[in-house]
């Protein structure tokens, strides 16, 4: 983090106010946070909280939105969470996003526009995420299987990407959430980094994994959700006793009719 006299970048970026600076930082490490959150992660009074809220909100450093849900929603209203917004997140992105940008435009255009620029720009996207994902493969290898995903998101978060493991909502597997994103801004035009990053993960697990959401396109935190092992196993094998049940009965129909030799 660079610094600016005798306060950090950030800190100006949102009023030059350490608490206010903290309530800012902790939305970037756990992504949207409702109040009461925000409070007993930080040891303030919910009152306290709303007072810093407002604030940020007023300088355009966070917005309040309804709270996502997953799976079935109770009764009563969604909680209201707060997310940082791309004037908040730049406070803590030292990135060259216009240098980015304009580099991978250049790529496209060289490669001749269209299907083919879009394919060059792909590649560069892979092989950007074949040489950042060495250091992720080792935590990876090195853990146990029931930690992989955690041992993935303890990497990312070394990169900055303030990643997290948990247990998705309906218990067939585990959900990695990266509450920050250093290129979300180049994203935006560059889905391929996107795309890349989701192969990236998939590779390094061993598994098929889904992009639930993305800081790209909007969401609060970029989600991926990881299917168990053992559900992984169990939709192989239903896929498998299909399709054995499909080419038995084509056999039989083929034979239908015939006299036995």
């Amino acid at each position: 983090m660079k610094y600016v006299g005798e306060a950090p970048q950030e800190e100006l970026a949102t009023g030059e106010h350490p608490t206010r600076n903290r309530v800012a930082r902790s939305i970037l490490d756990h992504g949207p946070s409702t109040v009461s959150e925000l409070a007993g992660r930080l040891g303030l009074t919910q009152a306290a909280v709303r007072r810093h809220l407002d604030a940020l909100v007023a300088d355009s450093v966070v917005e309040p939105r309804e709270q996502r849900v997953y799976g079935s929603r109770g009764r009563g209203r969604p909680a209201k969470v707060f997310v940082l917004t791309d004037c908040g997140r730049d406070a803590f992105d030292q990135s060259y996003d216009q240098l980015a940008a304009d580099a991978l435009r250049w790529i496209a255009r060289t490669a001749g526009g269209g299907e083919r620029g879009e394919a060059a720009v792909a590649a560069f996207a892979r092989a950007r995420l074949a040489d950042q994902s060495e250091s992720y493969r080792r935590a990876v290898e090195q853990a146990e299987p029931a930690r992989r995903t955690e041992a993935l998101a303890e990497a990312l978060s070394a990169d900055g990407y303030a990643a997290t493991a948990r247990s998705a909502p309906n218990r067939q597997g585990e959900q990695l959430c990266q509450h920050h994103c250093p290129v979300a801004h180049v994203a935006e035009q560059f889905p391929q980094l996107c795309e890349a990053e989701t192969e990236s993960f998939s590779e390094l697990l061993g598994t098929h994994v889904q992009r639930l959401a993305t800081i790209a396109h909007g969401d609060g935190v970029c989600t991926t959700f990881i299917p168990r092992a053992t559900a992984t196993a169990e939709a192989t094998a239903t896929a498998e006793t299909a399709a054995t049940a499909e080419t038995t009965d084509h056999a039989s129909e083929s034979t239908a009719g015939r006299n036995p030799e």
